[in-house]
This record gives C-alpha cells, sequence and structure tokens, in this order.
C-alpha cells in the first residue's frame, strides 16, 4: 500500500476528468497520472508495428516495455512522448481512444501496466485519472472521485474539444462512439468501469469546470489534503 497520498478520478469518456485532474493537481502541486494516455499510446504503438487490435500478447509486450515519457512545453502544455517522438495530438483522436478502448479490456495489457501506473505515486502526492483508478491501481486512496455527466453532455464537451483542436468530428458519430466506448468500459471482464465503493459520487452535468474543482477540493480538505 502507497504512503504517498493519491486522489484519483475515475469515470467515463467525455465527463470531463482529464481537465478536472490536471486542475487539482496543479492546485495541490501534486503528480498527475493520464492513465488513458497510456493505453492510448499503446494502441498507438500496436498499430504502428502492424498488430491487430486482437493481438494481447503483442500489446501486452508493447505495454511493458514501450519508451513512454511524459513532459511539459514552454507554455505548461502536457506533451505525451512515445519512442521519442512527440505524440500529443496524434493520441488524442477519435481513433486513438477506440484503440484504447479495445486495448484496455485485454488482461494482459492491464496486468502489464499496472505496476507502470502505481509507480507513478511519488510525493508530495498524486492525481490519477483514469477507469479504474479507484478500484484496482490505488484501492487505498484516501480519496476517490467518480465523476459523471449525462451522455448528451459528454458527447458535446468531447465535440467541442476536439474541434477546438482543430479535428473535423460529427457530433452524432461521436454520441455513438461514446455510447459503444460506455458499453464495452462497463462490461469488460478486467477491470470494468464502475465506482469504488468508497468514491465520492459527481454529476457535472450543468456545473463549470470551477464548480467541479470547487467540489473536489472541498472534499480533499475534509479529508485533510490540503496544506
Amino acid at each position: 500500500m502507497s504512503v504517498v497520498p493519491v486522489l484519483t478520478i475515475d469515470g467515463p469518456s467525455g465527463s470531463g476528468k482529464g481537465t478536472l485532474a490536471r486542475r487539482v493537481a496543479q492546485k495541490l502541486g501534486w503528480h498527475l497520472l493520464d492513465s488513458g494516455a497510456l493505453y492510448r499510446l499503446v494502441a498507438l504503438a500496436g498499430a504502428r508495428c502492424g498488430l491487430g487490435l486482437h493481438d494481447e500478447a503483442g500489446h501486452a509486450e508493447l505495454a511493458a516495455t514501450a519508451l513512454i515519457r511524459f513532459s511539459a512545453d514552454a507554455a505548461g502544455e502536457e506533451q505525451i512522448w512515445l519512442e521519442n517522438e512527440e505524440v500529443s495530438r496524434e493520441i488524442r483522436t477519435e481513433t486513438a481512444g477506440e484503440g484504447a478502448s479495445r486495448v484496455a479490456a485485454m488482461p494482459r495489457v492491464r496486468a502489464a501496466l499496472t505496476a507502470r501506473q502505481q509507480q507513478f505515486a511519488q510525493g508530495p502526492g498524486l492525481v490519477a485519472d483514469g477507469r479504474d483508478m479507484g478500484t484496482v491501481i490505488f484501492p487505498d486512496a484516501p480519496l476517490k472521485i467518480f465523476l459523471t455527466a449525462s451522455p448528451d453532455e459528454r458527447a458535446r464537451r468531447r465535440y467541442k474539444q476536439l474541434k477546438d483542436k482543430g479535428f473535423d468530428v460529427s457530433l452524432a458519430a461521436l454520441s455513438q462512439e461514446l455510447a459503444e466506448r460506455d458499453h464495452r468500459d462497463a462490461n469488460r471482464e478486467v477491470s470494468p468501469l464502475r465506482p469504488a465503493n468508497d468514491a465520492e459520487l459527481l454529476d457535472s452535468t450543468g456545473l463549470s469546470i470551477e464548480q467541479v474543482e470547487n467540489a473536489v477540493l472541498a472534499l480533499a480538505k475534509a479529508r485533510h489534503l490540503l496544506r
């Protein structure tokens, strides 16, 4: 069990957990784990190696050995590296997200990434964003958030996020893809998407990111995680 305080933020795609995790980590001065990026990187590495999305052994080997690095540019924006190539934009496409959802259902891939994710727990603390952070990776975390929003709200948020980044996407197609991903994530045999028994459920529908952030920080203060 980790002695480093960990705040987990789990939830479905488009719930806003990535943005929330970055803001909370910055506010607390803690490290950040974007676990979804790890699965996207494994899917991207597999595609570049010509692996099919059913090649569990190949993807598991990549999950264990691929050179992955996170950094920030001069403006403080996250940079994500795969084998010394900056791939931050490439892994944020819906194709990468679809691939990540598929490889995340592979037990051997999840096992290979478990230790890598737990190594992110370093002082003074960690904010971990994902699907099973509170249920599997950091079950002893003193504060676990399960963030959600209505399907329509999540689709609209994801649509705006991708359009703002210059991607050509369809809201109708995106809604269908999110529904399929939700079903796959919630029904996979290993580490299905669900709230931890002791998670704080937070529905962000109709709330601003500032309101959601304040709610999480209030919970962190109540758990004596704020200095």
